[in-house]
């Protein structure tokens, strides 16, 4: 079952239960793989393509979430939160902070690099490999604390 149609059965179930909350977050699930299919002129997305979706999704919404704390808006910062939830639902288990240290550390290890010019070729594959699994931002910091 691919993730689409995952989503288009939890939105009927959702509609059913009257749940607000989940039914926000799977329309703006499907409404980003509605448009990923429009720009791809038709084309089914691919899984990596789903989950760089579900992330960036995920991450806008960390983003207003920031913006509505700093602005106490405690009523739109919930509902980002409730959306955050549902939609991660749909990613892959996060890595442990541990995990994500021996991944990265083996990246730089095959990549061979040893210092901050690298960073770029580390990063490219580190996001590659850890797609879905790992923050951009959590992974940036560990390569570059591994790299200086």
């Amino acid at each position: 079952m691919t993730l689409e149609e995952r989503i288009n059965k939890d939105l009927v179930e959702a509609m059913k239960a009257k749940d607000q909350a989940r039914l926000r977050g799977l329309r703006a699930i499907k409404a980003a793989i509605q448009l990923a299919k429009t720009e791809a002129k038709g084309k089914p997305v691919d899984q990596a393509r789903e989950m760089q979706i579900l992330q960036k999704l995920v991450k806008q919404r960390r983003d207003s979430l920031e913006i509505f704390e700093k602005q106490n808006r405690e009523d739109l910062a919930q509902k980002e939160r409730e959306e955050i939830a549902v939609i991660e639902t749909y990613l892959p288990k996060p890595m442990s902070p541990e995990e994500l240290e021996a991944a990265v550390k083996e990246i730089i290890a095959e990549t061979g690099a040893s210092s901050m010019k690298d960073m770029g070729k580390v990063m490219g594959l580190a996001t590659k490999k850890l797609a879905g699994k790992a923050d951009g931002k959590a992974i940036s910091s560990l390569v570059r604390q591994q790299l200086s």
